[in-house]
């Protein structure tokens, strides 16, 4: 009888432990229905597995929701007044080699011949060219005999530099059509230039400036272009029309511009090709790429993306791709104000084609269109 006591007290303590955990179970039940499923709380689930069991699995439904409002989280690419506040900025500290060389030459109390050759080397050495050196050498030297020892030599050195720097051909990237049509942007420049990451980020400019736009991978002697540009495109809803491996670059063009008519897009930006081992061969395609292309809508801008750290060597690259296509503006990369930022003056002098867009830094929104007084200014920080 006693050992029957015992079960029966073992049995009837069982049966109120189970009573409490289902009412513990079923009153953190109520308050998470009350409370509803939008905090970051679970406490059901917590409380099942803090018995040993498994939480129970969303509805395939929600998570699809889930994975769906992820999917459509696209990044806001920064306001064009934004990056270029910052880029002046950067540009600004860049403490140029190129500015305080010119400054220490100017400084001295009496320059003689052995100091403006000096002034002139530097000038060489940072790739302003032959013919655009002595042009700002002459004129600063003009300029104070003229204005003597009361000369402002830092004034008279940054007017004759944004004088040299700037140019009466418009800068603004010509991203717009008419009747109804999409700008067409032409992008060229040789692989390693940094052209297709380029294209990404004047991509985000142009859906910065409420822009809708579709990229042409016409690049397709190279895999990795098309799937660069698609990623730079799913990051903002850009879309991207693309050919298999090896396909005929033209008629990647040529769809990329049907499309962006179909979708009413705003701009279409069109990357191509830029191996130079065969220069015949290559102004052959850049020439055929603008004609059919062009069949659809007209090209609008042809942009050359030059690598600014290369320096003369991107004059020779320039004056191929100038051969091939009518070259509208120049986006130079990797300036940052250094000992090579004279390409800037270089550049336009030899091909009078004005540099419209720049790039300072590795991050995605690191392109602006360039900004003379700013970029002159850095030089002399």
């Amino acid at each position: 009888m006693g050992s029957l006591g015992s079960t029966l007290l073992i049995v009837i303590g069982a049966v109120i432990a189970l009573a409490l955990v289902a009412a513990i179970v079923y009153g953190l039940a109520r308050r998470r229905a009350a409370r509803g499923t939008g905090g970051e709380q679970r406490p059901l689930d917590d409380a099942v597995k803090s018995l040993g069991g498994q939480a129970p699995v969303e509805a395939p439904e929600a998570a699809a929701a889930e994975e769906a409002g992820g999917a459509a989280a696209l990044e806001v690419p920064e306001a064009p007044g934004s990056r270029l506040r910052r880029l002046r900025e950067r540009l600004a500290g860049s403490k140029s080699a190129l500015g305080k060389a010119l400054l220490a030459v100017l400084s001295r109390d009496q320059l003689t011949q052995d100091d403006w050759d000096e002034f002139e080397e530097t000038l060489l050495l940072a790739d302003v060219g032959a013919a655009a050196s002595d042009e700002i050498l002459e004129k600063v030297r003009a300029a104070m005999r003229v204005e003597g020892a009361s000369a402002d030599r830092v004034a008279t050195l940054r007017r004759e530099l944004l004088a040299a720097v700037d140019t009466a051909a418009p800068r603004t990237v010509q991203d717009q059509g008419e009747d109804g049509l999409p700008g067409v942007i032409l992008v060229v420049g040789v692989n390693g230039s940094g052209k297709t990451t380029t294209i990404g980020r004047l991509a985000r400019l142009e859906v910065a400036e409420g822009n809708s736009v579709v990229l042409g991978a016409a690049d397709t002697f190279r895999a990795a272009a098309a799937e660069q540009l698609t990623t730079w495109g799913e990051r903002v809803g850009v879309e991207v029309v693309r050919g298999p491996e090896g396909a005929d670059p033209a008629s990647v063009a040529f769809d990329a511009v049907a499309a962006g008519i179909d979708r009413a897009a705003t701009t279409v930006i069109i990357d191509t090709a830029g191996r130079l081992h065969n220069k015949t061969n290559l102004m052959a395609e850049l020439e055929k790429i603008k004609r059919v292309a062009s069949k659809r809508a007209p090209i609008t801008e042809t942009l050359l993306v030059l690598d600014a750290t290369t320096g003369q060597n991107g004059l020779t690259q320039a004056r191929v791709f100038t051969e091939a296509v009518d070259v509208t503006g120049i986006v130079l990369t990797k300036l940052d104000g250094t000992a090579k930022g004279g390409i800037v003056i270089a550049v336009q002098k030899e091909l009078g084609v004005p540099v419209k867009l720049v790039g300072l830094g590795e991050g995605p929104d690191d392109l602006a269109p360039f900004d003379p007084e700013a970029f002159v200014d850095g030089l002399l920080a």
